[in-house]
């Protein structure tokens, strides 16, 4: 007698489980860095490279991660991010001094990257019909903003015990995902191309960036391994669009940055995680080491700013039904800039103000990224839908990874009141940049606005 199918509903708890612990990750860790200097020791330096340890990997291998899903089975491919997270944390946890911290950071950056494109991927294979598909796709988008909202306050409250508990939580929700991952189906394997030089350009290109950023806030622009590593970013970055040029398969086709309703959303999510990650590790550093607040009131501080992300993304997508996905795009922008370039005039507030202000970022997030996510996966070719998501996915990540190195740098150069108020600035003129483009996109917008415009789930 033939065993029953596995239920799609495991597929879909394992996806969330594991979106939810490397979301949760990507934040949970900025309210803990004050503390993790308190007993590792390090300057600002030294906590750039806890955060973007594991941002820069995540970024960086997020589209060969989607290429390999597709050649060994998404199912296997989770599997193997899930467990290197899992054990990388338990690594983190142990961590006796700066150096094995950031290195450990760097494998669970890479886990996280398998597993992000390969948790969609079990969606997708679980529930074949489109209307089940995008409701799975809803919940699991769920899992993130959920994440991304309690980030600051899951972390100011165990690091108000050890830090060391941040990334210990990790593993009982390891174990339980690799549970209910043992009973789901094996992936299909499918043929793609893979394009080394494209990929080792990239690393490249990412890593001497991010070092060279990092680096010249303590050493100077002039300092020889910062010069170096600025040469060695912009050699990875010529071969990169060299290599993409000529591949008949490119990582980042061509077709996706030509077009203004995909390009645009691709530079929104970039300028979104500038202002957004970077707005939320300068802040921690700002309250606790300036303001002298705890972690743990440094992460019930940022409550209602985070929390802010599960509720405002509804709400976008029923304006953009009504006015087409351009209205909230421009919208969130405009806020989020207005938030950021007010924090920086009004970085002496009381600490009501700043959370008001802050929230304002996070209302303007919350408004314009799931509108324009919506935006690209309309727009972009059917055969491309996979690799536009993997590009913006991509794209949000660097932008984060920037935002640490290049506010930390200032941070060290200038010090926190004048480091923090030029971070923000330029961090609301980079989204008031892209809302200046995206009034273009209404020369797109069609006579009837619902009928281009999805719901999004909420989620960043």
């Amino acid at each position: 007698m033939a065993s029953a199918p596995p239920s799609p509903r495991r597929s879909l708890a394992a996806a969330l489980l594991g979106f939810f612990i490397i979301t949760l990750d990507a934040l949970v860790v900025s309210v803990a860095l004050p503390a993790i200097r308190g007993e590792l020791g390090g300057g600002i330096t030294g906590l750039q490279w806890v955060m973007d340890g594991y941002t820069l990997p995540f970024a960086a291998f997020l589209l060969l991660a989607g290429t390999v899903a597709d050649r060994i089975g998404s199912r296997r491919v989770f599997g193997i991010g899930l467990a290197v997270f899992t054990l990388s944390s338990v690594a983190c946890a142990v961590a006796p001094t700066l150096g094995w911290l950031v290195a450990a950071r760097v494998v669970q950056g890479a886990g996280a990257a398998a597993m992000t494109p390969a948790s969609l991927a079990l969606i997708g294979e679980a529930y074949p019909d489109p209307i089940a598909k995008a409701r799975a796709v809803g919940i699991w988008a769920v899992g993130g903003a959920v994440a991304s909202a309690s980030g600051p306050l899951v972390g100011g409250a165990l690091t108000a015990w050890s830090w060391k508990l941040i990334f210990l939580v990790n593993v009982p929700v390891g174990l339980v995902t690799t549970w209910l991952l043992a009973g789901v189906q094996r992936s299909p394997r499918r043929p793609a191309p893979f394009d080394g030089t494209s990929q080792v350009a990239a690393l490249l290109a990412l890593g001497g960036l991010t070092f060279a950023l990092i680096e010249a806030g303590e050493a100077g622009l002039s300092a020889p391994r910062v010069r170096g590593a600025f040469a060695l970013a912009l050699v990875g970055a010529l071969t990169f669009a060299l290599s993409e040029r000529r591949a008949t398969t490119p990582m980042v086709p061509l077709r996706l940055l030509r077009e203004r309703r995909s390009a645009t959303p691709i530079a929104i999510g970039f300028t979104f995680m500038v202002g957004f990650y970077g707005m939320v590790f300068a802040m921690s550093l700002l309250l606790q080491e300036v303001r002298g607040l705890s972690p743990l009131e440094t992460g019930l501080a940022f409550l209602p700013v985070t929390g802010l992300s599960v509720f405002a993304p509804p709400l976008a997508a029923r304006l953009g039904g009504r006015t087409g996905p351009w209205v909230p795009i421009v919208l969130g922008q405009v806020l989020m800039a207005v938030g950021l370039v007010g924090l920086a005039l009004g970085l002496d507030a009381t600490l009501p103000v700043l959370v008001v202000l802050m929230m304002l970022v996070s209302l303007g997030s919350g408004t314009a990224m799931p509108s324009a996510t919506s935006l690209l996966l309309n727009a972009a070719p059917a055969d491309l839908a996979g690799t536009a998501s993997g590009v913006l996915n991509t794209s949000r990540q660097l932008g984060g990874a920037l935002a640490i190195a290049a506010f930390g740098a200032l941070i060290a150069a200038l010090g926190y009141d004048h480091g923090v108020r030029i971070s923000l600035g330029l961090g609301g003129a980079a989204l008031a940049l892209t809302a200046l483009a995206s009034l273009r996109l209404r020369r797109d917008a069609p006579s009837d606005p619902g009928a281009s415009t999805t719901e999004s789930a909420p989620g960043r």
